[in-house]
């Protein structure tokens, strides 16, 4: 592997990262997911770290991704979710973090509801810090998974035509795969209702248009997003039918796309809203690869953040 130039404290967004530093930690992964491979699925690297990974939110993939990284790693792992935590007391998020860094842990991995959680915590304890997915900012390592998947699927990113489609305004996804593939030079264009679609989204340097049709035909990749219902004060869209109809994947989408399409989807699936299952099930489909790249990409993460001199 070439010298890794990744040398931050925190791993807190893909917007302030640059291609190299995103070109390093796919790198890295390339070189860890070998170990999943291994008839002992452990190495050393990590031993005698402590992390901690405070979930806020509720989390299957993230969460079991994170903590099975961890102990590939060999580090020391301890679990808190909001529904058993002092939060629940009453307690802020800074007096849960200042007292979880009294326990003296080099990293903590946090997912939280609130924008901007993880750069909150980050400017007040010293241990590196992890964004495991805030609000609707950002959701670093998922970007970083579903980049690397692409890369394998492709060959490269550079040049690989991708739609992204569903709930923009909401999706922290969207916005983390956004900012490091047109770093990367892929060419980005977002789908979805004008309701789930930002405004000026143009300006990150992509595409954006309310016609699945437009948006998916000779795309390399298509990536569609839950469903943001929580996020969502009022629901911005007639019903789940009528949007699964208009722009969800299915059967007849699927023909507008090429032979070769690759067909992402962050999870959990809303099966028969965003994607059909005959496509999720489909030999198109590459959502468990993302999930199987995630543990990598987040063992490339915790290896980075936890030897940092």
């Amino acid at each position: 592997m070439s010298d890794v130039v990744f040398r931050r404290k925190d791993l807190l967004d893909l917007q302030s990262l640059s291609s190299a530093e995103i070109r390093s930690i796919l790198e890295l992964a390339t070189s860890l997911k070998q170990v999943s491979a291994r008839a002992i699925k452990k190495v050393p690297t990590l031993k005698g770290r402590t992390v901690i990974n405070l979930f806020c939110e509720p989390s299957t993939r993230t969460r079991a991704s994170f903590e099975l990284a961890e102990k590939r790693l060999s580090a020391d792992a301890i679990n808190i979710q909001a529904s058993s935590s002092s939060t629940q007391k009453g307690e802020t998020l800074l007096d849960t973090a200042k007292n979880l860094m009294a326990l003296q842990p080099d990293i903590i991995v946090i997912r939280h509801s609130a924008s901007g959680a993880a750069h909150l915590v980050a400017e007040v304890v010293p241990a590196s810090v992890i964004n495991a997915g805030d609000g609707c900012h950002e959701h670093p390592t998922q970007g970083l998974l579903d980049l690397f998947t692409i890369q394998e699927q492709k060959g490269s990113i550079a040049g690989v035509r991708v739609a992204i489609v569903g709930d923009i305004m909401h999706s922290r996804v969207a916005r983390s795969n956004i900012y490091a593939l047109t770093k990367l030079g892929a060419r980005v264009t977002v789908c979805g209702p004008a309701t789930m679609l930002p405004v000026g989204i143009e300006t990150l340097g992509v595409a954006a248009t309310t016609d699945l049709r437009e948006a998916v035909e000779g795309a390399d990749v298509v990536m569609a997003l839950r469903l943001q219902l929580e996020r969502q004060k009022t629901l911005i869209f007639p019903s789940l039918r009528e949007y699964a109809a208009q722009y969800g994947l299915n059967r007849q989408s699927i023909r507008w796309m090429k032979s070769d399409v690759v067909i992402m989807h962050p999870g959990p699936i809303n099966r028969g809203v965003e994607v059909s299952s005959e496509i999720a099930d489909g030999p198109q489909s590459v959502i468990l690869d993302q999930v199987t790249n995630g543990l990598a990409v987040r063992m490339a993460v915790l290896y980075l953040l936890g030897n940092r001199s």
